[in-house]
């Protein structure tokens, strides 16, 4: 982390802030140092690491594919929500130290194969032993300074100590150095006129995280912690202890700024250069100052990376696809079986299975077409990529579109306006409802299987724009509108919306969850355990026999 340091003091000087003229042949200083920071890499240490049985593993980690298609959740916070739910089951289920828990926590982590066997040596986990351990003392600090609600407490201890752990076990340094690349570069461009500069930079920074790194509100809030006091440790645990409530409302009054949708926007737009960036990095690390100033050989790879993430488009979304069909099914059949049949039942005598049948499989088949018209960008789109690309090695102040200018509190607001487009949205919503509402009676429905219908059309309505904006990621946005688009965003927007509240509440309360995490996980892992050691066992006594 030192050159990420180096690279921080380098950014803020006056020399970044000069404006060259561009020079092909010349890196910029802000690239000079990026590059410089890339090319260190660190010594591999040589020690015990953790192994599991092959057969567990392969049990586990069918399991744990099974219990993440749950859950709505990028691929860059499956981890960490994993950390986070083991943490959860073994800190309620009696484990108060972090010897009690690290070892089990990382063996499982194993078996579910986010980490391949024997690749997290000893000394980690004695880190994340040590991690736990302090921040449960934190956790008791606080509720002895504060008369805090234990579970909110609780909850950000579980939040920041899971984040800590996948800090801890998978430091993604190669993204952390570019986002800080990202933020020098973006947080000029963008201005809040009637408030801090210090708020501004914190909003440019979780919109980072947030499109770039594609955190949660578990990893920004750990983020801005460690902005705000560094690393926990037992040198500074007490005083976070002591000013824990103010910091609580300093990171939440960031996280829900007023203009944050906005910012977050702007700074999604310029993603895919950095995207591209990262893979650079990762292929050419060591050779990437050469390979950046020969033109010819520049312009292939970036053209290259282009089409290999391009590629890789078809398999996210594939897995964004699968994890959404799983999630509306389950959460589908709970509610037409146990709700909706036992509604039925009552109010009705019987139970119309052809509907509960169509409530069932329609939301899925949706979702399934929905993904058929999902396209991956084009040549075009990799040449404006590279422009970027080369704006960002060699222009000392890159500027990737129009600068961005926000207030508060706009001097020409209309809130009459505002009203007025608020009717609008909700015209276009109750005009949708009521077409799908004559639909299904045709189809027979009764009133509470057209809710469940309608409910969870807004779901996927949101599942599958989220997923077609998985497709979109790496396409750099032109400004033009279409008359299509238009009329999307008016009919669909409000459907978008409300499945998108839907969707995360259905997350946070799904029965199922409970079901998995608690009274089949908890005995399921025990009996992996065990096989594990019997397995060891037996490969023990075949020893003795040779």
């Amino acid at each position: 982390m030192a050159a990420l340091s180096k690279l921080d003091e380098l950014l803020t000087t006056s020399a970044y802030r000069s404006n060259h003229a561009r020079d092909m042949s010349q890196l910029s200083p802000i690239a000079e140092m990026l590059i410089t920071a890339t090319d260190i890499t660190e010594k591999k240490t040589y020690a015990e690491n953790v192994s599991v049985n092959p057969v567990v593993a392969e049990v586990a980690s069918w399991y744990e594919k099974l219990r993440n298609a749950m859950i709505y959740k990028e691929d860059e916070v499956i981890l960490r929500t994993a950390i986070e739910r083991i943490l959860n089951r073994r800190l309620l289920l009696g484990g108060n130290t972090g010897e009690a828990v690290a070892r089990p926590l990382v063996r499982e982590l194993v078996w579910a194969r986010y980490f391949p066997d024997s690749s997290v040596p000893e000394t980690l986990v004695k880190k994340v032993e040590l991690s736990i351990d302090l921040h449960l003392h934190l956790q008791r600090l606080i509720l002895h300074y504060h008369n805090y609600n234990p579970s909110s407490v609780y909850e950000w201890i579980l939040q920041l100590l899971s984040s800590d752990i996948e800090n801890i076990l998978s430091l993604k340094k190669d993204r952390e150095l570019l986002s800080n690349f990202m933020f020098q570069i973006l947080k000029s461009n963008v201005s809040i006129i009637d408030d801090l500069e210090e708020t501004k930079d914190a909003q440019v920074f979780i919109s980072i995280r947030r499109a770039f790194a594609k955190e949660d509100l578990a990893l920004l809030r750990y983020h801005l912690f460690v902005q705000f006091f560094g690393p926990l440790s037992e040198i500074n645990v007490e005083k976070v202890a002591q000013v824990f409530v103010k910091l609580v409302k300093k990171i939440d009054g960031q996280i829900k700024y007023t203009l944050k949708e906005r910012i977050y926007s702007y700074v999604k737009n310029q993603n895919a250069p950095f995207f591209i960036l990262e893979d650079l990095i990762k292929q050419y690390r060591g050779e990437l100052r050469e390979l950046v100033l020969d033109k010819d050989r520049f312009e292939a790879a970036v053209l290259a990376a282009c089409a290999n993430r391009y590629k890789d488009i078809l398999s996210k979304v594939s897995r964004a696809i699968f994890r959404s069909v799983i999630f509306i099914f389950i959460t589908k059949v709970f509610f037409a079986l146990v709700l909706e049949s036992t509604f039925e039942n009552l109010i009705f005598g019987s139970i119309s299975w052809s509907a509960i049948a169509i409530n069932t499989l329609m939301s899925p088949l949706l979702m399934i077409i929905a993904s058929l018209f999902i396209r991956t960008p084009d040549k075009d789109n990799s040449k404006r990529i590279l422009e970027m690309v080369n704006e960002l090695m060699f222009e000392a102040d890159p500027h990737l579109t129009e600068p961005l200018t926000l207030a508060v509190r706009p001097k020409n607001s209309r809130p009459w306006l505002l009203f007025i487009f608020g009717l609008l949205w909700f015209f276009a919503l109750v005009l949708g409802v009521l077409g799908i509402n004559t639909f299904l009676s045709v189809l027979h429905f009764n009133v509470l299987s057209k809710i469940i219908f309608i409910l969870f059309l807004m779901i996927v309505s949101f599942l599958s724009y989220r997923i077609n904006q998985t497709a979109r990621m790496y396409t750099v946005k032109q400004d033009k509108e279409s008359f299509i688009s238009v009329l999307f965003d008016f009919f669909l927007m409000p459907f978008i919306w409300i499945g998108k509240q839907l969707t995360l509440g259905m997350s946070q309360i799904n029965i199922m969850l409970f079901i998995f995490d608690f009274l089949i996980e908890t005995p399921f892992k025990s009996l992996f355990a065990f096989f594990e050691h019997w397995f060891l066992y037996l490969k023990t006594q075949r020893e003795t026999l040779d």
